[in-house]
C-alpha cells in the first residue's frame, strides 16, 4: 500500500486517556514514532477541554484528575479551563516526549495485512498490532429528534457550542437536559435571558454529600457492567446524581432550576406540552395545551462515544454498544478503548491506560524491560 507505515501500537486521541496510554506505553519500553504514535485530530493540546466554553474557569471545573507523573500546579481557579488545562497538556506532551502528531483525522480503523489493524488517515495508513482508541465524547454531540423541530425560527444550538451566558442577554432560552451542564447553563444564563425554562425527560436527583470511594466504585461497576454487555455507557450523572452544591440549593431556591417534564413538541415560536404532558393545571390553555415562546432552545443533552473510525471492525453489538472486559474490545483483543463507559472520567482514563497497555505488552508478548 502507499505511504503505509507500521508500528506495534496506534494511539487514537491526544485527551486525558490518550496521553495516560502513551506514557505508559514510554514508560515500559515503547518508543515514541519506532513502536508506537499518537494521532490527534484537533488542532492542538488539549483533547475536548480546549473547545470549552469561556466561562467555565477553572475553579469551576469537578474532579479534574492530574495526568499520571506530572502535577498540575498552581493554576489560576479564575482562568478559563480551556486555557489551563491546554496549556499542562502541552507541557506533558513535551516533557515525556510524545510526539503527538496533529491534526491527523483518523477516518477508519480495518483489518490489515498480517494480522495487523490498518489505521487509515488522510496522510497515509499505519499497520499496528494493536491499538488504543481514546476518542471520547466531545465529537459526538446528541442531538435529540422531537416533532416540529425543522419548524423553529429562533436558534437551536448544542453544549459543544456554547458560548457563554453573554450570548443570551434579553433572550428567552429553553435548556434541555438534566445533567450537570445543564444546571451550569441555567445558572449562567438566567441573569442575562428575559426568561428561561428547564425540562428534562426524568426528574433531576440531587445527591446530598461527599461523592466518597465507595459511592464512586458503585458508579463505575454500574456503567461497568453495561459495557461488558454490549450496551452503550450510561451518563456519569445517569448513575451519581447532581452534587447539591451552594449554587445549586440557590438555584432551586430562586426558582431558576424549576424542572418541566419534557415537551412534546416544537413550534415556530417556542415549546407546546399537550392534554397528555404531566404539568400543572395553572398555566394550561383552553384545550389542555399550554405553550413556552422562545428565541433559543439549548440542547444540553450530553453526547455518544465516538467510536465511528472503529466501525469497519464490526466491534458493536446488538444492544448498540462495543461490549469490552476492562479496556479490551471482546470482539477483538487487539482493541482496546480507553476514556470509554467506566473510564471515561479522568482519573478513570489514567487507570484504563496503563491497563490497557498491561494487556497489550502481553499480546505483543514483550519482555519486561529492566528496572534502572
Amino acid at each position: 500500500m502507499n505511504n503505509m507505515r507500521e508500528v506495534e501500537v496506534v494511539v487514537v486521541g491526544a485527551g486525558q486517556a490518550g496521553l495516560s496510554s502513551a506514557y505508559h506505553l514510554r514508560r515500559t519500553g515503547f518508543e515514541p514514532d519506532r513502536d508506537f504514535v499518537v494521532l490527534d485530530h484537533s488542532p492542538g493540546p488539549g483533547g475536548a477541554w480546549q473547545f470549552r466554553w469561556p466561562s467555565l474557569t477553572y475553579g469551576k471545573v469537578h474532579g479534574m484528575h492530574a495526568l499520571p507523573g506530572m502535577e498540575l500546579v498552581g493554576a489560576d481557579p479564575a482562568r478559563a479551563s480551556s486555557e489551563v488545562i491546554s496549556d499542562y497538556f502541552d507541557r506533558y506532551e513535551q516533557r515525556f516526549d510524545l510526539r503527538v502528531r496533529r491534526p491527523v483525522d483518523v477516518r477508519a480503523v480495518r483489518e490489515g495485512p498480517d494480522g495487523r489493524l490498518l489505521v487509515e488517515t488522510p496522510d497515509g495508513s499505519w499497520a499496528a498490532r494493536a491499538l488504543i482508541s481514546a476518542t471520547g465524547t466531545w465529537d459526538r454531540p446528541f442531538w435529540p429528534r422531537y416533532p416540529g423541530q425543522e419548524t423553529f425560527r429562533g436558534r437551536q444550538l448544542h453544549t459543544a457550542r456554547y458560548p457563554g451566558p453573554e450570548a443570551f442577554a434579553g433572550q428567552r432560552v429553553v435548556v434541555v437536559g438534566g445533567g450537570a451542564s445543564g444546571t451550569q447553563h441555567l445558572l449562567e444564563i438566567a441573569p442575562y435571558a428575559a426568561a428561561t425554562t428547564w425540562v428534562t425527560r426524568r426528574p433531576p436527583v440531587f445527591r446530598e454529600g461527599p461523592f466518597d470511594q465507595e459511592a464512586g466504585r458503585a458508579a463505575v461497576a454500574l456503567v461497568e457492567e453495561r459495557v461488558r454487555q454490549g450496551l452503550p455507557p450510561r451518563s456519569v450523572v445517569s448513575v451519581t446524581g447532581l452534587p447539591l452544591n451552594d449554587a445549586i440549593r440557590e438555584g432551586l431556591a430562586d426558582g431558576v432550576l424549576d424542572r418541566q417534564p419534557m415537551f412534546d413538541r416544537i413550534t415556530p415560536d417556542g415549546v407546546e406540552w399537550t392534554r397528555r404532558s404531566p404539568l400543572p393545571e395553572h398555566g394550561r390553555e383552553p384545550g389542555g395545551r399550554r405553550r413556552v415562546a422562545a428565541d433559543v432552545i439549548l440542547w444540553a443533552t450530553g453526547f455518544r462515544p465516538a467510536v465511528d473510525h472503529l466501525a469497519p471492525l464490526r466491534l458493536r453489538e446488538s444492544g448498540g454498544g462495543v461490549r469490552v472486559d476492562g479496556t479490551r474490545a471482546v470482539a477483538d483483543p487487539r482493541v482496546h478503548l480507553v476514556g470509554y463507559g467506566p473510564s471515561a472520567s479522568t482519573i478513570g482514563a489514567n487507570r484504563a491506560g496503563r491497563a490497557a497497555v498491561r494487556d497489550i505488552r502481553r499480546l505483543l508478548a514483550r519482555e519486561e524491560p529492566a528496572a534502572a
